[in-house]
């Protein structure tokens, strides 16, 4: 997004699609837009925040039709869902090595062969010239091996991951009234839970959580003063109440049913310790007409 604001600023024109309430895309007004002016589509395998898949295939093969190149996003996806780049007609994907498990700092640009490219980077002729700098060949080593195990993985990742993923969503929401799954729960990766909880702030809840030894992420953009929730949430017209308390569980096959038992019965009480801080919650409720007393109101 910040690449696109930049590009805009030189000149370029840029599209943004709009999503719905549960963050899919809308594939008619998608093609509205391809036509012989596109230089170029970019759209995640899968959101970043709440784990909802993207009919990135499909729309690869839309944007051919077109004569428009097309990029995909995989970061959050690859290790977690199948994919087979020879079967499809995406030019170019992204890969970041710590989501598989690798060292920090690597990652992959694939690229469809005969596509045209231009480097960031120039100098040397490494990377066939595409990006100059000496290779990291400890971290890629590290990643091809982290890949390799990956695929090996995918059957654990969409079976036992995704079970304690729906565990920890079920345990949660049994016990905290006024919380919600966000984005779109038939299709998304089997590792992410991104739980939205009414009236209460996402960074407390994280605090709390780190205090007990659980790692966990915040949906909303309250850092640094900022009193405006993600992008992601406003996109999805999460309401004000809710869009600032989102917190993203991430489960991989490292973890443990255990560890998840342990973080449904440490979330509701963090719930209610906020929420008595709250001045929008009284009581076992929210105060009338809360959306009032939360000002703020976004399009």
């Amino acid at each position: 997004m910040n690449l696109c604001e930049y590009l805009q600023k030189e000149g370029y024109k840029i599209h943004k699609l709009h999503v719905d309430e549960k963050g899919r895309l809308d594939l008619d007004e998608y093609e509205e837009l391809l036509d012989d002016k596109v230089a170029i589509v970019s759209v995640m395998w899968a959101n970043n925040e709440t784990g909802t898949l993207f009919p990135v295939e499909k729309m690869a093969e839309m944007a051919h039709a077109k004569g428009v190149l097309f990029h995909t996003d995989a970061v959050q996806a690859v290790g977690k869902v199948p994919i087979d780049l020879k079967s499809t007609k995406i030019d170019m994907l992204s890969v970041s090595g710590h989501k598989l498990h690798a060292p920090k700092g690597v990652g992959v640009l694939y690229l469809r062969r005969g596509v045209k490219f231009r480097p960031l980077l120039r100098g040397g002729h490494q990377e066939r010239g595409r990006r100059a700098g000496t290779e990291n060949s400890a971290s890629i080593v590290g990643l091809g091996v982290a890949a390799e195990l990956a695929g090996a993985h995918l059957v654990v990742e969409n079976t036992e991951v995704k079970a304690m993923r729906d565990r920890l969503e079920q345990g949660i929401l049994a016990a905290v009234p006024n919380s919600f799954v966000t984005g779109d729960v038939e299709n998304r990766l089997p590792n992410t839970a991104n739980i939205a909880f009414e009236y209460v702030e996402g960074e407390g809840i994280l605090l709390l959580l780190n205090k007990m030894g659980i790692a966990a992420s915040s949906g909303s953009a309250c850092t640094s003063g900022s009193l405006e929730p993600s992008h992601v949430m406003k996109a999805m017209g999460i309401p004000y109440t809710a869009a600032h308390g989102t917190i993203r569980f991430s489960i991989s096959r490292y973890n443990t049913m255990a560890e998840i038992e342990q973080v449904i019965q440490a979330v509701p009480p963090i719930i209610a310790q906020l929420r008595k801080l709250s001045p929008y919650w009284s009581g076992n409720g929210p105060i009338e007409n809360p959306q009032k007393a939360f000002a703020p109101t976004y399009a």
